[in-house]
């Protein structure tokens, strides 16, 4: 289980995250929507540690992110809008690459296993530059896979995506789900993450405004919900807006 509790996140004078507090569990896909500007990606980032918030505290089992930041963070995978890879080289040179820095055993049998994963050993020589955009969103989600983390941290993961790497995504995180991991994809899909993922959290003014199981969520409530929720008063952008 993942408690952030109490998390606060400022840029300059635009207050971005205001005390909000989420609990991740083992087996859950949760759905993170939110209009532009909400705080999705600064949420996302903070719980990868890659931002630190004024505020705040994550814990991880027994320890929290600053009191064992390197197991913290051997514990997540991370896919954001960029796709962190190298385009000078191959698909299996990249992960052969982090696999070291992650220092992953038997690192050549697991590049083999989740480039499977992801539908890629045919193209897996080839230079990263020659990618489509699915085929380059694949590969990062191999590599957010790699150490077999608790967690998987998704900004956005549709994006740009053909039918099929649409497929190979909600099929990866099903079955992360299946195996007792997390994952919080951060979505302006709400019809696709109303399909796949056991609940849906709203972020609004700087705070989970909304929280409820998928199961039996009928997309036609579901965006009037949505659309009442975001249509309140945003109290970050009092202050200067959100990121």
């Amino acid at each position: 289980m993942i408690r952030a509790i109490n998390l606060t996140k400022s840029f300059g004078n635009r207050r971005i995250l205001r005390g909000l507090s989420l609990t991740l569990e083992a087996g859950e896909i949760v759905a993170l929507a939110g209009v532009n500007g909400a705080g999705k990606t600064t949420l996302l980032r903070v719980l990868a540690d890659l931002l630190r918030p004024e505020l705040g505290v994550i814990h991880y089992g027994q320890f929290t992110s600053r009191s064992q930041p390197l197991a913290y963070r051997r514990s997540i995978g991370v896919v954001l809008h960029a796709p962190m890879l190298y385009g000078n080289l191959t698909g299996r040179e990249n992960l052969r690459f982090f696999s070291r820095l992650y220092r992953v055993a038997n690192h050549e049998e697991r590049v083999r296993q989740v480039l499977d994963l992801v539908d890629l050993r045919a193209r897996a020589d080839e230079l990263v530059r020659t990618y489509s955009r699915g085929m380059q969103q694949r590969l990062a989600i191999a590599r957010a896979l790699l150490h077999d983390p608790a967690l998987l941290l998704m900004d956005e993961p549709f994006t740009g995506l053909d039918q099929r790497s649409t497929a190979v995504l909600i099929s990866l995180m099903r079955q992360s789900a299946a195996d007792g991991k997390m994952v919080l994809l951060a979505t302006h899909d709400l019809e696709n993450a109303a399909s796949i993922s056991t609940r849906i959290d709203i972020l609004h003014g700087g705070k989970i405004a909304w929280s409820q199981p998928a199961a039996g969520l009928k997309p036609g409530k579901l965006m009037t919900t949505y659309s009442e929720i975001t249509r309140q008063t945003d109290v970050s952008r009092l202050d200067g807006g959100a990121a």
